[in-house]
C-alpha cells in the first residue's frame, strides 16, 4: 500500500520509514528539506507544514497518512518553543485533514502521532484510554506543565475538528520510543548511564512509559490494518516503572554498577547544559496501552529488561559496525 509520512525525517520517523518501505509498501515522506535522500527506497517530496500545496497529491489516492509532524521536545520550554511546539504540531495536522478533506480518493487511515504527556502527573495509578486522567490541573507542578498538556489536546483536536468522514482517525497517544539510532532518546540516556549519570533523579518516584522500536513498528502495522479501532490509543509499553528502576535497569544492561543521584537542582542544571528541559524528567507519565491490549495486541517486549538488553545489544552492534 502507499503511506504518506508527513514530518518523517526524525528518529521514529526514521526507523518507520525504512521498515515499511523494506516491507513492500510505496513509503512517501514529506519533508521541509528539499532534496533530502532517505534511502531505502523511501521518497522525499516538500512541503511546508502548515498550508496545502502541490503534495497533497501523494496523499490523494493514497492508502494511509502517518502523520509525526511537530518540534521537538528536546529542547528548553521557553515561550517562544513552546509556541513553535504548538503551532508545528496543530497547523501540520490541520493542514494533513484539508488535503484529505479536498482528495478525490482519501485514505482510509489517518494515524496522527499525539503523546502520554497528555495523561496527568500521577504516581499511584496508571492511565489508561478509559480512566486516565487528562494533565492540566494538577496540584504542586510547574505551570508551563500545563501548556505541553495544552498542546497534546489541540493537536489531538486538529485531527478529530477535520472534515474527513470516509477516514478513519487515531491518536497515537506515544510514549517514549526507545530505539538503538544514533541521537535517539536511549542513545542519550545510555550515554548519561555509561558515564555514571544514570542515577535517581529527584528521589526517582516519577513513572517512565516507553515502547520498544520494534513493538511501536509492530503497532503502527496492526493499527493500520484494525478497521474498528478509532480515536485516542496508547502506544507503550504495558510496564511502566519508577525512574530509579528504569535507570538501574538501564545501567544493568551495559554493565555499569553504580548511577550516581540527582536532586531536582541538579537537574535543572544537567537540563540546562543539555539545551532540554526538566519536565522530561520530573513528570511521572504512568501510562498503559489498555486499547491495544483489548484488542489482542502482544508486545514482543512488554519488560524493560528485555528491552534495554536487546537495544543495547543493538547498540553496539552497530557501532561495531561503523568501526570496521
Amino acid at each position: 500500500m502507499k503511506i504518506v509520512l508527513p514530518g518523517g525525517t526524525g528518529n521514529v520517523g526514521g526507523f518507520l520509514s525504512r521498515a515499511l518501505a523494506a516491507a513492500g509498501h510505496d513509503v512517501v515522506v514529506l519533508t521541509r528539506r528539499a532534496g533530502v535522500d532517505l534511502g531505502g527506497g523511501v521518497r522525499s517530496v516538500r512541503w511546508d507544514g502548515r498550508t496545502v500545496g502541490p503534495w497533497a497529491e501523494e496523499i490523494d489516492g493514497c492508502a494511509a497518512v502517518v502523520n509525526l509532524a511537530g518540534r521537538s521536545v528536546s529542547c528548553r520550554y521557553t515561550e517562544a518553543n513552546l509556541r513553535e511546539m504548538m503551532d508545528s504540531r496543530v497547523d501540520s495536522a490541520r493542514a494533513v485533514g484539508q488535503a484529505i478533506a479536498h482528495a478525490t480518493a482519501p485514505p482510509r487511515v489517518w494515524l496522527q502521532m499525539s503523546t502520554a504527556t497528555i495523561y496527568a502527573h500521577r504516581f499511584e495509578q496508571a492511565n489508561d484510554e478509559a480512566t486516565g486522567i487528562i494533565a492540566g490541573a494538577e496540584p504542586g507542578v510547574p505551570g508551563y506543565w500545563a501548556f505541553s498538556a495544552e498542546i497534546a489536546k489541540r493537536w489531538e483536536l486538529a485531527q478529530e475538528q477535520a472534515p474527513t468522514p470516509g477516514t478513519r482517525k487515531v491518536a497515537l497517544r506515544t510514549a517514549m520510543v526507545m530505539s538503538p539510532d544514533r541521537g535517539s532518546v536511549f542513545d542519550v540516556l545510555s550515554w548519561m548511564a555509561r558515564l555514571g549519570l544514570g542515577g535517581p533523579v529527584a528521589g526517582g518516584r516519577q513513572y517512565v512509559s516507553w515502547i520498544h522500536d520494534r513493538d511501536f513498528l509492530r503497532a503502527v502495522e496492526f493499527l493500520l490494518t484494525r478497521d474498528d479501532l478509532a480515536g485516542p490509543v496508547n502506544l507503550t509499553a504495558p510496564g511502566p516503572l519508577p525512574q530509579r528502576e528504569f535507570m538501574r535497569t538501564l545501567r544493568g544492561a551495559w554493565r555499569v554498577p553504580v548511577g550516581l543521584p540527582a536532586t531536582k537542582w541538579m537537574a535543572e542544571v544537567g537540563a540546562f547544559a543539555l539545551r532540554s528541559d526538566t519536565e522530561l524528567l520530573l513528570k511521572s507519565r504512568r501510562v498503559v496501552p489498555g486499547r491495544l491490549l483489548d484488542s489482542g495486541f502482544t508486545f514482543d517486549f512488554p519488560r524493560w529488561e528485555d528491552a534495554a538488553a536487546d537495544l543495547a545489544r543493538r547498540t553496539r552492534a552497530r557501532r561495531t559496525r561503523a568501526r570496521s
